[in-house]
């Protein structure tokens, strides 16, 4: 069969022949149709990434961590759980793990939005619980999963969405997407904190979710220093997803005391609730109420596609 392949950690992947995937255990045998290329893919290859060496034990291997495909009975599925050194970002797959997609929806759009939206919606919903009439702060929102989180939030109750970004035309669309106000991160650090601030308005931010952390998150928690002494006027709940702009940061602890904020990540999901989130999103998805803007690479196209950069909120997904 044909795969995206590489020989070692830090490479671009090639299209090249490989052998076919051999069921074992309860795995189930998958010819794909979609898997889309993601950040993470990038980084586990790299060798940086502190799941590098589990993914890739040796090598060659297929990149690719998960995808959508047909099963030998006909049935169209989201997969994942290969076992190495097999990977997504091939014409066949052996899954560890498969979760039916309903008929009608694109393949394309099974693989590309269901993990950028449950990235969101568990966080939002589940570890920050999110109530209908509170105020969102969406960090890194011109990116594929930001808009998409605005998006999550809008469809959730929020009252007010702030979406901040670096990208202009992107912050423009997002005001078609369910964001209140944007803010571009392109400005000083004096100027944006008077503007994070002033966005909040007098109650300020109820959830925080961010994707970039690094020093745009530094500018905006240092907002939320108490200007008076006294006890917390109201919780803000920091969800710390991604980190496009740097894994560390320097937080005061007076950013803490008294101003509310509570850090915290996606927290642990039960089986049953992750399966009603799913078909949450497969509604979603078929309802028409998720937009993202997709491009179909061939497969044989696999080394461009990993190269590409300034995608501006575009999600590629490879296609054998």
């Amino acid at each position: 069969m044909k795969a995206a392949v590489i020989t070692g950690f830090g490479e671009t992947p090639q299209y090249a022949d490989f052998p076919d995937p051999v069921i074992s255990g309860n795995e189930q045998f998958i010819h794909v149709k979609a898997a889309v290329l993601e950040n993470f893919d990038k980084g586990a290859s790299s060798g940086k990434h502190y799941s590098s060496k589990t993914l890739f034990p040796k090598f060659p291997a297929i990149v690719g961590n998960d995808g959508v495909g047909i099963t030998e009975n006909g049935e169209l599925v989201a997969f994942g759980k290969i076992r190495p050194p097999y990977g997504a970002f091939a014409e066949k797959v052996s899954a560890g793990y498969t979760i039916p997609v309903p008929s009608g929806i694109d393949p394309a759009d099974a693989a590309a939005i269901l993990p950028s939206a449950l990235t969101s919606l568990l966080p939002l919903k589940h570890a920050a619980k999110l109530l209908p009439g509170e105020t969102v702060f969406v960090n890194g929102a011109t990116g594929v999963s930001g808009r998409i989180a605005v998006q999550i939030a809008k469809i959730l109750g929020a009252k007010k969405i702030v979406a901040a970004g670096r990208n202009d035309a992107s912050l423009q669309l997002l005001k078609t997407l369910g964001a209140d106000e944007t803010i571009s991160l392109l400005q000083s650090d004096e100027k944006l904190a008077e503007n994070l601030i002033a966005a909040g308005g007098d109650e300020g931010y109820d959830i925080v979710i961010d994707f970039l952390w690094g020093h745009p998150a530094e500018i905006l928690i240092n907002t939320f220093i108490p200007k008076q002494a006294g006890f917390a006027k109201h919780r803000i709940r920091y969800i710390q997803v991604g980190e496009k702009a740097g894994s560390h940061l320097s937080i005061p602890g007076s950013a803490f005391r008294t101003s509310g904020l509570e850090m915290m990540g996606v927290g642990k999901i039960a089986g049953e609730v992750l399966t009603e989130e799913i078909n949450l999103v497969w509604n979603l998805i078929q309802e028409k109420k998720l937009y993202m803007d997709i491009e179909k690479v061939p497969l044989k196209n696999i080394s461009e596609a990993w190269q590409r950069t300034g995608l501006a909120g575009k999600r590629l997904v490879i296609v054998p």
